[in-house]
């Protein structure tokens, strides 16, 4: 059974070319194009089939039955210049344009009970300079990819819902690249492999008069690759790296929201612990506060969004001497979070809107741009790596609703 869930994955995320992205760290800063528009809001204010994952407790606002499919055209932009030959040079990422698939379903059992299931594209990152002729590059090529699979299971009475949504995670991770640059000694890495594991996200809200408050609280999923941490920073940290657990992060939160006359305010505010995460933890990742603030207005034939959202980049310059828990160095750590797993971008300004074609079916689009940040950092035996990223992306969504 499991084999098959697998290939069933991989035949998605094949369909989705879905390779590598980051926004918060590894992770979206929204599931779904309604979320996206308002600035990844999502804990207090309801988008109805696509809260599945973001709370479940807020899919009570689905009428009878609701279905949601659609993607992101996701496009980073990551330039990275350094010195490993003698002289400095740059280059950008080939890892620049991917498609994220969405699916979110929600029906309502009863008067308190609502369910539902979903696949969503949830997290990733990477770099490719496999095409680098510079030496300066290590011809790095790296690429997680995470998708979850839920069931969202929500029970509703007096203006509260609690929801719960059980997680399948798969992912997959590959790390390679030629030390030296000229692929003289051959190509470190042990090749693209893969996982599947088991979380959960628990939501709760409460509405009254036009209020909506939520909470939230994701657990961190323990995702293990076989050899492939080990395998690209054992010659690194000369053989003292032993760890292939690479998790995603538990998360917090909570929000809340106001409409009235057609018109909604949101903001979000949640806590992202990579400094918890197995892996993450091991390369210095800090914890991200991130706050989104989003805005609707809503007529009978459609609606216009805007949102922004911040929080500081997880990836932070170290400066310690010797070695931290892992055994690896600060020029290690530095050299392997600006090249290789850049999450560093901190701010989002969001568009989106919807159009209703009549009063079952809808279409939702978002708009996502991440201005540029610069980030410099002491690299391994290279003096300075500076990395500057930005991104944008296009959401898409077709709703059709009972």
């Amino acid at each position: 059974m499991k084999k098959t869930i697998k290939l069933a994955v991989v035949a998605a995320l094949a369909l989705g070319a879905t390779s590598a992205f980051a926004t918060n760290g590894a992770t979206m800063i929204g599931y779904g194009a309604k979320s996206m528009g308002m600035g990844g809001t999502g804990i207090g204010i309801s988008h109805g089939a696509e809260s599945s994952l973001t709370n479940p407790a807020l899919i009570t606002s689905v009428n009878d039955f609701e279905v949601s499919f659609g993607g992101t055209l996701f496009m980073p932009d990551i330039e990275t210049s350094m010195d490993l030959t003698g002289t400095r040079t740059s280059d950008t990422s080939d890892s620049n344009i991917f498609m994220i698939p969405t699916v979110s379903l929600a029906s309502k059992i009863n008067d308190n009970f609502y369910a539902g299931i979903g696949m969503w594209g949830t997290g990733g990152l990477g770099v490719d300079y496999r095409n680098n002729t510079s030496g300066n590059f290590m011809n790095m090529v790296t690429a997680l990819q995470l998708m979850q699979f839920g069931v969202p299971l929500t029970y509703t009475a007096n203006n509260f819902s609690i929801g719960i949504t059980p997680i399948l995670q798969y992912g997959s991770l590959d790390i390679n690249y030629d030390q030296d640059g000229n692929k003289s000694n051959g190509v470190t890495g042990s090749g693209v492999k893969s996982d599947l594991e088991f979380g959960y996200n628990i939501g709760a809200a409460y509405e009254t008069n036009g209020i909506t408050i939520g909470a939230v609280y994701k657990s961190e999923i323990e995702m293990k690759y076989d050899g492939v941490m080990s395998t690209a920073i054992n010659p690194m940290s000369a053989g003292t790296y032993t760890n292939n657990t690479l998790s995603s992060p538990a998360e917090y939160g909570v929000g809340v929201s106001y409409t009235n006359s057609g018109h909604s305010i949101a903001v979000d505010y949640k806590n992202i612990a990579w400094s918890d995460a197995e892996g993450f933890k091991d390369f210095q990742w800090e914890d991200q506060d991130v706050i989104s603030i989003g805005y609707e207005y809503s007529t009978d034939g459609w609606a216009a969004r805007c949102g922004y959202q911040y929080a500081e980049s997880a990836v932070q310059n170290q400066t310690y001497s010797g070695v931290n828990s892992s055994g690896l160095t600060a020029p290690i750590v530095n050299t392997f979070n600006l090249l290789a797993f850049p999450g560093t971008a901190e701010t989002h300004i969001t568009l989106g809107g919807t159009y209703n074609f009549n009063d079952k079916l809808s279409l939702d689009l978002a708009y996502v741009m991440a201005p540029k940040t610069e980030k410099t950092y002491t690299g391994m035996g290279i003096g300075t790596i500076t990395t500057e990223h930005s991104e944008k992306s296009l959401s898409f969504q077709i709703n059709y609703a009972l």
